[in-house]
């Protein structure tokens, strides 16, 4: 679908890029010829998947914590060392844990919200003032999670994911004349490695709630990324497309008691 050169001279940044969803799209970037940083908290993952993205093109990492503003800088400074500008950010790092709404903790709900929500728009902000704005060209993709119906059963995830939502709609239009692209992507239940942290009963017959009765792949949502980022989508802005096989038409998430 894509020529293999799309990406060709374009310097991206991938936090949460170490594993997962955020690790395919980085390796989907270097196949269409960018130069990817990834960025997370654990410095031995990132290694890890460095090692495996080398096969397709250069990259490197940074250690990153989002909901550090000083760690953010730092990023910061290592791609304007590096490279000297910044093209694209893909905002995927985040993380968040099954709860009823009781019972979810004070400090469970702000670790949740300061690190999707938070530390998104931070992130957002300091790449946009130090490298889109000037530039006056930039392209930001969110990935967020499904919120279409509310998030049962993660209350906390799915406020932080609607204010990421918000902030999309509402930085398009603040930026859209500034030169700046912003969209989010929802998946909806992805077959990676964060399903992992989820109990096997939660999961269980999650298909048969998914019109298209499986799973998506980290790769589907990677080529939407790469979509989002080609010129064929230059005139959309503001957006949240979901990925989902039509789940959040029809069936829960999950069951919640």
């Amino acid at each position: 679908m894509f020529n293999n050169k799309l990406l060709d001279q374009k310097i991206i940044l991938v936090t949460g890029g170490g594993s997962g969803i955020g690790f395919k799209i980085a390796e989907n970037c270097l196949k269409y010829g960018a130069y990817v940083f990834i960025a997370s908290r654990n410095e031995e993952r990132l290694q890890a998947a460095i090692d495996q993205l080398e096969k397709y093109g250069k990259c490197s990492y940074v250690v990153c914590d989002i909901r550090s503003i000083e760690n953010i800088q730092t990023v910061v400074e290592r791609i304007k060392e590096e490279k000297g500008q910044l093209d694209i950010l893909v905002n995927n790092a985040g993380g968040q844990f099954p709860s009823a709404a009781e019972d979810i903790s004070y400090n469970g709900w702000n670790a949740v919200v300061n690190n999707n929500l938070n530390g998104t728009w931070h992130m957002t902000q300091s790449m946009a003032k130090n490298f889109f704005l000037p530039q006056g060209k930039g392209c930001v993709i969110n990935i967020i999670a499904n919120i279409y119906r509310g998030f049962p059963g993660m209350a906390h995830t799915g406020a932080a994911r609607a204010g990421v939502d918000n902030i999309t709609k509402t930085l398009a239009v603040e930026w859209g004349r500034k030169g700046v692209q912003i969209n989010a992507i929802a998946p909806g239940v992805i077959k990676s490695t964060g399903l992992e942290q989820y109990p096997v009963e939660l999961l269980k017959g999650i298909t048969d709630r998914i019109p298209l009765q499986r799973l998506g792949t980290t790769q589907e949502v990677a080529d939407l990324c790469i979509f989002l980022m080609s010129p064929m989508s230059k005139f959309i802005t503001g957006e949240t497309i979901y990925i989902d096989g039509g789940q959040r038409l029809w069936g829960d998430v999950f069951e919640v008691e």
